[in-house]
């Protein structure tokens, strides 16, 4: 009976997985800049510097400085945030100034349009005036000739 039963899972195979796992684990956690410990630690515990326009005066106790350093990272967050929302801005600029000038581009083509529709209609009026002006004369010279 032991032959014909099948085994759940292999104990190898799942140690082999646990192990490729935890090795991925690790190397996902390995820090891309050297070994600073502060890099293991996940991003909101992470400390990062201050920005170059501050520094620490001498005597700020330890409070003082915390509280600093929250206060300037948030303005610095909130600064950077706001660089982004401007470069999108900016962007979003671009494409309204393109589609813009594709549509002056299409506003000159259908103003030369009228303006050439305009001249056709200007000239089939003249040309028709001119016409009735022919037939009036036509038609008094032949009243004359038969009036005579």
């Amino acid at each position: 009976m032991r032959g014909t039963a099948r085994q759940a899972f292999d104990i190898n195979e799942l140690n082999g997985d646990v192990v490729r796992q935890l090795e991925d684990d690790i190397a996902s956690l390995t820090p891309a800049t050297g070994d600073n410990p502060l890099s293991y630690a996940p991003p909101s515990n992470r400390v990062m510097p201050l920005p170059e326009y501050v520094t620490h005066r001498d005597g700020v106790s330890e409070i003082g400085m915390l509280s600093a350093e929250a206060v300037v990272r948030e303005y610095e967050n909130a600064a950077k945030e706001i660089e982004a929302m401007g470069k999108e801005t900016a962007k979003r600029c671009v494409e309204i100034t393109a589609n813009v000038v594709n549509m002056l581009e299409d506003v000159r083509t259908t103003a030369a349009h009228f303006r050439k529709e305009a001249q056709r209609i200007f000239n089939d009026i003249e040309s028709c005036s001119v016409l009735t002006e022919e037939v009036r004369t036509t038609c008094d010279a032949l009243k004359k000739k038969i009036g005579e």
